[in-house]
C-alpha cells in the first residue's frame, strides 16, 4: 500500500522497483530503480522535525528490503540505504541512520542512530546503536555494538561473508524482474 503521510508527502517509487502489495510505504520515501520491497515491509516517513520538515527515507538502487522489515525515523531525521544493500527479514532500521553501499543487515537485527559504511556485514539478531562502523566491518550474530565498543577488536568482512552478501543482493535483484512480470496476476 502506497499512502501519503499526514503532511501530504507521497512516496516516489521508481517504475522498475517492485513493492509487494502487502508492504506499506508511507510519506516522504524515495525508492530508486530495481529495488525489491518484500511482503509486509513497512517504510514510514511521517514524523516531523521541530521546524516541521521531514528528511526523506531513501532506498538506493538495486537494494532489497525483505519480508517484515521496518524502516522509520525519529523526529523526521535522515534514513539513507545505499545501493546494492540487503536488509534481511524482520530487521529494524530506525533513524537517524545511514547505511552505505553493498551492506548486508541480517535477520532481526536492529540499527538505531548509526552510520554503517560500505561493505559491512551485520549478521542476524545483532544490535548497532549510536556509532559508526568503518568500511568492511563484520558484526557477528547476536553482537551488540555501540559507542563504547572497541572497534579495533572487530573482525573485517571475510571473502565468504562478502560473497554471501553479494549473492543475496543478486538473488533479490533477479526477483524484481520476476515479480514485475507477474504483478498483475494477483
Amino acid at each position: 500500500m502506497i499512502r501519503k503521510n499526514p503532511q501530504g508527502d507521497i512516496p516516489e517509487i521508481h517504475p522498475t522497483a517492485f513493492v509487494d502489495p502487502t508492504a506499506i510505504i508511507c510519506g516522504r520515501v524515495v525508492v530508486e530503480e530495481n529495488v525489491f520491497i518484500g511482503p509486509y515491509a513497512v517504510i514510514r516517513a511521517d514524523e516531523r522535525k521541530p521546524d516541521g520538515s521531514i528528511d526523506p527515507i531513501i532506498i538506493g538502487a538495486h537494494s532489497n528490503i525483505q519480508d517484515g522489515v521496518v524502516i522509520h525515523s525519529k523526529s523526521g531525521a535522515e534514513v539513507t540505504i545505499g545501493e546494492h544493500t540487503s536488509i534481511a527479514h524482520r530487521a529494524i532500521v530506525h533513524g537517524p541512520c545511514v547505511i552505505k553501499d553493498r551492506v548486508f543487515i541480517g535477520f532481526n537485527s536492529v540499527l538505531f542512530n548509526c552510520h554503517i559504511n560500505s561493505g559491512c556485514v551485520i549478521r542476524y539478531n545483532a544490535v548497532v546503536d549510536g556509532c559508526e562502523l568503518p568500511e568492511g566491518f563484520y558484526v557477528p550474530s547476536t553482537a551488540r555494538i555501540d559507542a563504547s565498543t572497541d572497534l579495533a577488536a572487530m573482525p573485517r568482512v571475510s571473502a565468504d561473508a562478502s560473497s554471501f552478501s553479494e549473492d543475496v543482493a543478486r538473488t533479490n535483484n533477479e526477483l524484481v524482474a520476476g515479480y514485475k512480470n507477474i504483478q498483475n496476476e494477483f
